[in-house]
């Protein structure tokens, strides 16, 4: 209604103009009756209310359209008007709604293709990376050493590149179960532990067995596996500890992993969890690509966790994940 008053608001003033000017010239022209000037006024304001009440209802449902706010684009081409504007409108936006549908579909359906061939490359790499590692496990050869360690920053690229490409349908690959947070740090610290040994980085866990959340295990890991990363490159060649630890804060947990590495600049903070920031420490440190805190952060929301940042130069960071959720039971 309030739309319709003011697109009509013009043609009101317009017409009041109208009517001053035939009382005046009813005036001028020297008529003695001014009730037939009047009577005249009063028939144009008549004919001028049924106009505004036809077209009114004709066009109510346009103009709710127009006014309502839509649950889905869907609504926008629901609704059928006889008037000539709102269905010259309503075809309009019907033939915009199909266009934009098609473009839709067609580009979920490459991403589709784009997710299953990532995965189908992701799980072909993996059998050499396993044979190259068997190869190479029981060598002494610093040759052998080498390649076991470029093998090892392989795969764990190829699982980043297959993580983030299965982001995209996090519901798909998603269940809730009770995760015990000691067994998760233990298996991550047991995943880098050659990482660990090159970095001359020490792991320590103290999780004690009874943090137990109701959350996915697979995403959690990929999770604390980001932050053990992070940490352990931050911390490479300081001979020092990295600590998984957990606390309770409000009856909830938290699992912290706090290194004493290089630490992250004050101007760097607020910004790394942004895609593809790597700050000043990633340039000094040439494997960085910005990518694991913002997955990490990404993955966490999903999962309705926070990431609270703690960083001091020359004093380490720990980064902590907060559970919304009381402890639970396994």
């Amino acid at each position: 209604m309030k739309l319709f008053a003011r697109e009509h608001l013009p043609l009101l003033f317009w017409s009041a103009l109208q009517w001053a000017v035939v009382l005046l010239v009813y005036r001028l022209d020297g008529f003695a009756r001014p009730s037939t000037a009047l009577y005249a006024v009063f028939l144009s304001a008549v004919l001028l209310s049924c106009y505004l009440l036809i077209r009114y209802f004709t066009h109510r449902g346009f103009y709710a359209r127009l006014t309502e706010r839509l649950g889905s684009l869907g609504q926008s081409v629901a609704r059928r008007e006889t008037a000539p504007l709102p269905s010259a409108l309503g075809r309009l936006l019907d033939a915009q709604y199909s266009h934009y549908r098609n473009e839709i579909q067609a580009w979920e359906r490459k991403q589709r293709e784009h997710l299953t061939f990532i995965n189908q490359w992701a799980h072909q790499m993996k059998t050499p990376l396993s044979v190259i590692e068997m190869i190479t496990q029981d060598e002494e050869d610093e040759r052998l050493r080498s390649i076991s360690e470029e093998g090892d920053r392989m795969r764990h690229g190829i699982e980043m590149m297959l993580y983030t490409a299965r982001l995209e349908t996090f519901e798909q690959d998603f269940g809730v179960e009770p995760v015990s947070l000691r067994q998760t740090a233990n298996e991550a610290v047991h995943e880098y532990k050659r990482l660990f040994i090159r970095s001359h980085v020490y792991p320590e866990v103290n999780v004690d067995e009874r943090f137990v959340v109701q959350t996915d295990a697979k995403w959690l890991r990929f999770i604390v596996l980001q932050l053990l990363s992070n940490a352990i490159k931050y911390s490479s060649g300081s001979g020092r500890t990295v600590t998984v630890s957990a606390f309770e804060r409000d009856g909830a947990p938290v699992l912290e992993i706090r290194d004493r590495g290089v630490g992250i600049p004050k101007a760097d903070r607020q910004r790394v969890f942004q895609p593809f920031y790597t700050g000043e420490n990633g340039r000094s440190f040439k494997e960085s690509t910005g990518m694991g805190l913002y997955l990490a952060n990404e993955v966490a929301k999903k999962l309705e966790l926070r990431l609270e940042l703690e960083s001091e130069v020359g004093a380490g960071t720990a980064v902590r994940i907060a559970f919304g959720r009381r402890l639970t039971t396994l």
